[in-house]
């Protein structure tokens, strides 16, 4: 069975009463298909991406393949930032069924978990962040460059192999009481497969050729994954080890402004651990955040409202406590 149906049974049983109070399940089987997933939506794209870069020689791509990637990129990624990231998991602004469908879609194409899952694994980050129980902090894993390097590795990339899982009917019962919302997640796996044949078909068609189903399904598919997860994976490992600090958080979240335009205005990382419901994770209209603008085309298009932003004064009062608290590590 697959994996987001194997999960959905845990909820179910969770609604039922088993298991409702516990907020993490450590359970064998759980950890077997986490694996699988590993191996599958982390493992294979960079067997897929090394593959794509070989044939450059051979078969160097054009401008369909880079379109692909592309438009595939942006898809998956808005899917994660602006769907799975800052309308499911923060609830920063509203926006109609047909929209929340098609994001969590689009959420889904990137291939880092059904939605319901990835709202309740975020939702235990900011719980815990980089205190124990946070499942890919990089500051658990001892003192020194050799800690570091540990929980550089850990936060990047094994920890997705497996793990505790967070209960989805703690940590998102507002999506588990949205009956299409589990349906889309049940479905996770068709989307992840859309996201392959997408644009495998569409290159195809545009170089009338079936060698474009393979450059197609190779750079829109999975050199556009491997691109897309590395991005996203920067979060927990760099954007918890280095950057700006400018306000006192519990955790040990950083800015790193250069990464923003890569990765969809995520790398604003500390700002958004200070202001977790804002939909803009720059705080300022001079800091490159794709994300939150894609939101706001949404806002003047009429397809969302209620987007929250702090006040200037929110944002200032809460520099001037960092002033005062040298233990927060702040940096300008």
């Amino acid at each position: 069975m697959e994996f987001e149906q194997e999960y959905q049974s845990v909820y179910t049983r969770a609604t039922l009463g088993q298991d409702s109070q516990r907020r993490v399940i450590d359970d064998p089987y759980l950890h077997r298909l986490q694996r699988r997933h590993f191996l599958l939506f982390d493992v294979l794209p960079m067997v897929g991406a090394v593959a794509a870069f070989a044939l450059i020689p051979v078969i160097p791509p054009g401008w369909p393949e880079l379109g692909a990637f592309f438009v595939m990129w942006v898809i998956s990624g808005l899917g994660i930032s602006s769907g799975y990231h800052r309308l499911f998991a923060h609830k920063s602004y509203k926006t109609g069924k047909t929209m929340r469908v098609l994001l969590a879609i689009a959420g889904s194409m990137a291939g880092q978990g059904g939605v319901l899952s990835w709202v309740a694994m975020h939702r235990r980050h900011h719980e815990r962040g980089d205190q124990e129980g946070d499942m890919h902090s990089p500051n658990l894993h001892g003192p020194g460059f050799k800690g570091k390097l540990r929980g550089f590795i850990h936060a990047h990339f094994t920890w997705m192999i497996a793990h505790p899982y967070p209960n989805v009917v703690h940590y998102a019962p507002d999506l588990v009481r949205e009956r299409y919302m589990v349906a889309v997640s049940r479905r996770y796996y068709h989307w992840v497969a859309l996201g392959f044949i997408l644009p495998a078909v569409a290159v195809a068609l545009i170089t009338q050729s079936w060698l474009g189903l393979l450059t197609g399904f190779l750079w829109g598919g999975m050199v556009r994954m491997f691109v897309l997860e590395h991005g996203i994976w920067s979060l927990n490992s760099f954007c918890h080890l280095m950057g700006k600090r400018v306000f006192a958080t519990r955790d040990q979240s950083r800015n790193i402004g250069l990464l923003a335009p890569f990765i969809f205005g995520e790398s604003w990382h500390h700002n958004h651990h200070a202001f977790p419901g804002s939909a803009s994770f720059g705080l300022a209209w001079y800091r490159v955040d794709p994300g939150y603008w894609f939101i706001k085309v949404l806002g003047w298009l009429g397809l969302a409202w209620d987007i929250k932003v702090p006040a200037r004064e929110q944002i200032a009062l809460r520099e001037a406590q960092a002033a005062m608290a040298p233990a927060a590590g702040i940096r300008r």
